[in-house]
């Protein structure tokens, strides 16, 4: 009988033994199990918006509708488009820097206006104001002549800007931008009379410059200036680009004409507020990727010499600090 109720007692035993190490055993092995920094947050939940840098109608615009329209089908949730031009991009890139750090709020523009607004007020100028999250395309930058400037190559404007007392006037879409850069080096390296004429985006950039209102401009490649450019309307002059653009191969690019430090082209990309979690911009740059390869949207790029951006966060990140050491 004893035997009996010993064996029933070690039984019983054995049972709250085996409840117990069902109960604690997954608490104790997660307890032990490293933490997962990069864990996918429950996001989104509700619509994103995207401050686009720039006026509505040029490149930047197509290209950020079209990309915001796909990343909204990706994530089965609604993405908007919101421009919000001035102060050469800096103007949205501020606005995108003071919202929360929760992925909801994006910015679009180029790298050059994060590289401005770092160097602004009381920022050091090397520590980003915002987190680069991924980057879209590369621009090249168009050096074109209006119906104001009496020389058809760059070679000769360079001549006219020496010899013209009154200097040749130069247009760009605003101070700190790409294409004020390639201004200030091609100045400074050929000692030519060049007034910076800066506007506050591409739109009435492109309408004066059309109307002859100044000789020169810089802007970036786009169906609106091709098209001038074949209508004789502008004269193509140089590029910013690693080499001939098959769309303007007889435009030379600005290393080809011995300005090399002036050979610049635009980076373009999204960027979300300081201290956006981990697992958020991963994900973003993620669903930009998949986007960037859909025909349509790589279609649209190509057509305006456009290069798709492919990267991490982290090489994307890279990028913009040489544009903010540049």
């Amino acid at each position: 009988m004893q035997s009996i109720l010993r064996s029933g007692r070690q039984r019983r035993l054995l049972l709250v033994a085996a409840l117990a190490a069902a109960v604690h055993g997954p608490a104790l092995a997660q307890s032990t199990r490293p933490p997962q920094r990069n864990a996918p947050p429950s996001w989104p939940t509700r619509p994103v918006r995207i401050l686009l840098a720039y006026p509505a109608g040029g490149v930047s615009d197509l290209i950020a509708r079209e990309l915001a329209e796909l990343v909204s089908t990706q994530l089965s949730m609604p993405v908007f488009v919101e421009n919000r031009p001035g102060a050469s991009g800096t103007l949205a890139m501020d606005l995108v820097a003071r919202s929360p750090a929760d992925g909801y709020t994006l910015g679009f523009g180029a790298a050059t206006a994060v590289a401005l607004l770092a160097s602004m007020g009381q920022r050091d100028g090397k520590t980003l104001p915002v987190t680069p999250v991924a980057g879209v395309m590369r621009t090249p930058v168009l050096v074109v002549g209006t119906s104001a400037l009496q020389a058809s190559t760059f070679t000769g404007m360079l001549a006219q800007a020496r010899t013209d007392s009154g200097g040749i006037r130069w247009a760009t879409t605003g101070e700190g931008t790409t294409g004020h850069s390639v201004l200030e080096r091609v100045r400074r390296a050929s000692g030519a009379h060049i007034i910076h004429i800066p506007y506050k985006g591409g739109g009435q950039q492109l309408n004066d410059a059309l109307g002859g209102h100044f000789e020169v401009l810089s802007t970036n490649v786009a169906p609106q200036q091709l098209e001038a450019i074949k209508s004789g309307r502008f004269t193509a002059l140089a590029v910013g680009a690693p080499e001939r653009l098959p769309v303007l191969p007889d435009v030379p690019t600005l290393a080809e004409l011995g300005f090399a430090r002036a050979n610049l082209d635009s980076l373009f990309g999204l960027f979300a507020p300081p201290g956006t979690p981990e697992g958020i911009v991963a994900r973003i740059n993620a669903e930009v990727a998949l986007a960037l390869r859909n025909t349509s949207l790589r279609t649209k790029l190509l057509a305006a010499s456009n290069t798709p951006y492919t990267g991490s966060a982290a090489e994307f990140a890279a990028q913009v600090r040489l544009e903010a050491e540049r």
